[in-house]
């Protein structure tokens, strides 16, 4: 068993005996040096102790500054600080520096052996987890889930990497296909080649054209040089061709040409070019309706759907929550030097009941959110304003009818694509509005609050709208049947009900004024065509 190396780093020639000798006994093995610039030196020229004795009054370099130029270039060589002092700003100093431990020069034999292991413990203990930790990054390639369908996945790109077939992924977006691609790409013998991805939907036509295929010099103005295309650049490799739902029919059959012959044609160009790249492509169209509507080549889906490989939405595979979750807490505080460490149960609660409309890539943010804010509330907040968003443009059917079903607007209509933007934006005002409406019980002021709008512009749209408080009713309204309307002269004969102190025609005389029940009446004006007469009505 090799023994570990200790340097010692002592301008006193009899304390570099002492601990030479002590060491030796505790079976390790010493190099003494007899100031900082040489224990320096010594490091540079490639020694690799397992830690370092370090005195703090030494002529020259101090060993504060030792200890800083030692941490600078072996931030993780553990460095335990000897002195004849035990000043508690000078500890804090050292220790503030990046010291293991601090020891006085009156230590027992004991405590520096004890110092010893821990410091050396402690920094092996390190290199395991960070070790550990790479083994990990490698085993999940991008993978983290217990899901039975993404281990599928997973299984069918292990198997299908060492082919030159092209792959089709399908999924809603954020929900990870790209990710399916790169684990593809790495498993397969083009890992060390280059790995291009192209968004189709992000491009015009004709920049989207010059992008993949590249062109000669002078194939159109500004074309001053030739410039290779991304499939000239993924040669050997993976090009990954994301959104392809979105690419036009000219693309399409130039694609197709590339999928057959592996060859193409720059713009302006000859002579073709061949290239030896391994198609993939992902979209979050339905290409066989697609195909249906001929908004896709039919040949073209038949030529890359040789593997077909569909990703699930978050929703779909909740048990991967917590996991994903985990996973890019540890993620984000290490990009961002966080000291979160774990997610608030509340939060934890609200990520598992959260349907993800963004899938893993809303996730993401929101743990990415909470890393930066250090806080849940503001997480917790965001999630609420985005159910309530899902819900909006999912209406209930508790929603009026003009708000459920979607104008289909035809050319036939006379409407510009402004008028018919501007017309979904109000339905889905509308539609929040009931909602929130529904939320508050009908309390405006609350709603409007929460609405972030004055209560004038609430009350101007509950006008605009025409929407009403479907619990209370006109004044007069019964909740009965209405009866059919009376004349004007039938409704003067109607009767009073009976009221207590009050006499009605066909008594024997009025009643004694009760000053008590009067306290209880009030007087309502009541309107009798042609006159107004005034009654007295119980409480």
């Amino acid at each position: 068993m090799t023994k570990k190396l200790v340097l010692v780093v002592d301008d006193d020639d009899g304390v570099r005996r002492y601990l030479s000798h002590l060491l030796s006994s505790l079976d390790y093995e010493v190099r003494g040096v007899p100031s900082g610039e040489t224990a320096l030196a010594s490091l540079a020229a490639g020694t690799a102790p397992a830690a370092v004795l370090l005195d703090l009054a030494m002529p020259g370099m101090n060993g504060l500054e030792a200890l800083d130029r030692i941490r600078a270039s072996h931030p993780r060589l553990p460095v335990i600080v000897l002195s004849t002092t035990a000043q508690i700003s000078t500890v804090v100093d050292a220790i503030r520096r990046g010291a293991s431990d601090y020891l006085t020069k009156s230590f027992q034999d004991e405590e520096l052996q004890l110092a010893l292991e821990n410091a050396i413990e402690k920094q092996q203990l390190r290199q395991e987890v960070a070790v550990l930790r790479r083994r990990l990054d490698r085993e999940e390639d991008g993978f983290v889930s217990t899901s039975a369908r993404i281990l599928r996945i997973k299984e069918i790109g292990r198997q299908v990497a060492d082919t030159d077939a092209p792959v089709l992924i399908l999924g809603q977006s954020g929900v990870g296909k790209e990710v399916v691609a790169r684990f593809i790409h790495g498993q397969s013998h083009r890992a060390g080649q280059a790995f291009v991805k192209v968004n189709c939907a992000a491009l015009p036509e004709d920049l989207l054209e010059s992008e993949l295929f590249g062109y000669e010099r002078g194939a159109f103005s500004g074309a001053l040089t030739q410039k290779p295309g991304l499939f000239e650049l993924a040669d050997g490799g993976t090009i990954l061709l994301d959104e392809l739902g979105e690419m036009t029919f000219h693309l399409q059959a130039k694609l197709l040409h590339v999928l057959q012959d592996g060859e193409f044609t720059r713009l302006g160009g000859r002579q073709p070019v061949k290239v030896d790249a391994r198609v993939m492509a992902s979209t979050n169209v339905c290409l066989d309706e697609a195909v249906a509507a001929g908004r896709f080549r039919e040949d073209l889906f038949f030529r890359l759907n040789v593997i077909h490989i569909e990703v699930p939405p978050l929703k779909d595979r909740r048990e991967d929550i917590p996991l994903l979750a985990r996973h890019f807490l540890r993620q984000y505080a290490v990009r961002y030097r966080s000291a979160v460490t774990e997610l608030p149960r509340t939060l934890e609660e609200a990520f598992l009941a959260h349907d993800w409309p963004g899938n893993v890539r809303e996730l993401e943010n929101a743990v990415r959110r909470f890393v930066i804010l250090g806080e849940a509330e503001t997480s917790l907040a965001e999630l609420r304003r985005s159910r309530t968003v899902a819900e909006v443009h999912s209406p209930g059917r508790d929603d009026p009818p003009h708000a459920d079903a979607t104008h289909e607007a035809r050319p036939s209509d006379g409407l510009s694509l402004r008028k018919v933007g501007a017309q979904a934006a109000e339905d889905a005002e509308r539609r929040l509005l009931r909602r929130v409406l529904d939320q508050t019980r009908w309390n405006r002021r609350e709603a409007a609050r929460q609405l972030k709008i004055s209560y004038k512009a609430l009350l101007n749209k509950l006008k605009k709208w025409e929407v009403a408080d479907p619990a209370r009713r006109p004044l007069g309204e019964s909740a009965a049947p209405a009866a059919a309307p009376a004349r004007a002269r039938d409704r003067a004969a109607v009767a009073f009900p009976a009221v207590a102190g009050v006499r009605g025609r066909g008594g024997e005389g009025p009643a004694p004024w009760d000053q008590g029940a009067a306290k209880s009446h009030r007087r309502e004006e009541v309107v009798l065509a042609p006159k107004r007469w005034a009654r007295t009505v119980t409480r």
